[in-house]
């Protein structure tokens, strides 16, 4: 890195600068693609519940051990992060999550229950990497007033990938399936079990190839890198700070993990409870394409916020939509029909800005303690993993109650925005430089 090159981001003005469109562009298929792979899980758990005949718990599960990833996996990125820079560790990361796709091929060829788990939690390790590198990253790279504003616009193309994703898994994965295209409750053969396991190999071999080809043109792209000499200041003043004295912080953390139990968990039932005959009596296929809505509905939603947070501030906007989700997971808990599904698919909408909104709220004014702040809230993501919390629910006393405890976390995000994301210490922000990382 040039020693000469001058600092730009937060001190030039502008939403990121046009020399940073290009990186934003790129970046923004990152965000893409981690999204539609995560997503490809919840078509992937109906899938697998039919093949291995598992309880709501023990689907769950599945996905619970996909959020554990995140929890061993945050801090050991930062310090990644913080030894080989941002760039690197997206092409690192990009290459963890194509060797995960390949494995969930070899899982899939068995078929092995505890394979599929393994694999699953090694693609959940990659895209934990790209997380932690790329949201502050975003974040950092343009003025710290419009940061909202600028993650927002990004995890909108996360939001297409969500969106894609449902279609994508119901064609391939649902609709090649003898239990996707059957009525629910179905009994599968052990020969249709082992047929429906192998209608995965073909999507994660796709998914895989173009994971490998993202990762070879970011290793050739320029993306502005971090101010070396902001760095080494930065590193010394990390031992004058403490990160839990920061209240945006420290109420952040536990916002991001509650906020994952309620989006995990209507995603990952979704398919479920809309297969139900008294809300819509659909096939998994059929539900699996209604799933498209709610991700939609997300992309949408941080687009307009996007937009919405360049006018209003960010906390306002966050507690106006945690109040709108709070209301539709009621009429979903006590309608039936297509009022309880569209008001759960509805549900996306005020859903999509609250983790963007949440993480650039977290670190802001953390200053030299943004790489471990963004590693915590990172970690938090976690609390996807309790959504085998709402699975226990659903078993227990029905699917349909099991809502509540998402109702229950929307309270706790509108707490957040009112008092907990005051920023009380601010620090100054790292800066960036326009060179290659």
């Amino acid at each position: 890195m040039a020693g000469g090159a001058t600092p730009v981001g937060s001190k030039t003005g502008g939403g990121g600068g046009a020399s940073y469109l290009p990186a934003l562009t790129l970046l923004a298929s990152l965000f893409f693609m981690w999204g539609f792979i995560t997503v490809i899980n919840n078509t992937l758990l109906p899938h697998l519940r039919s093949v291995f005949d598992l309880s709501y718990t023990q689907t769950t599960l599945i996905e619970s051990v996909w959020f554990i990833a995140y929890f061993f996996a945050s801090i050991p990125s930062a310090k990644l992060i913080e030894r080989v820079g941002y760039k690197s560790s997206l092409v690192i990361g990009l290459g963890i999550m194509a060797a995960g796709s390949l494995g969930m091929t070899l899982a899939a060829s068995i078929p092995s229950y505890g394979v599929t788990l393994f694999m699953l939690f090694v693609i959940a390790s990659g895209i934990t990497l790209l997380q932690v590198a790329a949201n502050p990253y975003v974040a950092v790279i343009g003025t710290p007033e419009t940061a909202s504003s600028r993650l927002n616009l990004v995890q909108a193309m996360n939001s297409a990938g969500t969106m894609l994703a449902p279609l994508f898994g119901a064609y391939l994965i649902l609709g090649q399936s003898k239990g996707g295209t059957s009525a629910v409750g179905t009994v599968l053969t052990e020969a249709e079990r082992l047929a429906d396991a192998r209608s995965v190999i073909l999507p994660y071999i796709l998914v895989a190839a173009v994971l490998i080809v993202l990762a070879i043109i970011i290793a050739r792209f320029p993306l502005p890198a971090m101010n070396s000499t902001a760095n080494r200041v930065a590193k010394e003043e990390r031992k004058k700070h403490s990160l839990w004295k920061h209240r945006n912080l420290v109420f952040g953390i536990p916002a991001i993990f509650i906020y994952l139990i309620a989006e995990i968990g209507v995603a990952n039932l979704f398919v479920n409870f809309v297969s139900q005959p008294d809300i819509a009596d659909l096939t998994h296929e059929q539900a699996g394409r209604y799933l498209t809505f709610l991700w939609g509905g997300m992309m949408v939603g941080r687009f307009a916020g996007s937009a919405i947070m360049q006018r209003i501030p960010a906390e306002t906007v966050l507690a106006a939509f945690s109040v709108g989700a709070f209301v539709v997971m009621l009429v979903t808990v006590f309608t039936t029909g297509p009022v309880a599904m569209w008001s759960l698919i509805l549900v996306g909408l005020f859903h999509s800005i609250m983790f963007p909104t949440i993480f650039t709220l977290g670190i802001r004014g953390l200053g030299p303690l943004t790489e471990e702040g963004s590693g915590l809230l990172i970690m938090a993501i976690a609390g996807g993993a309790l959504v085998v919390v709402q699975g226990w629910i659903a078993d227990m006393y029905g699917l349909q109650l099991s809502f509540l405890l998402t109702a229950v976390c929307e309270l706790y995000i509108l707490f957040y925005a009112l008092w907990g994301a005051k920023v009380t210490q601010p620090l100054p922000d790292p800066e960036a430089v326009s060179e290659q990382a």
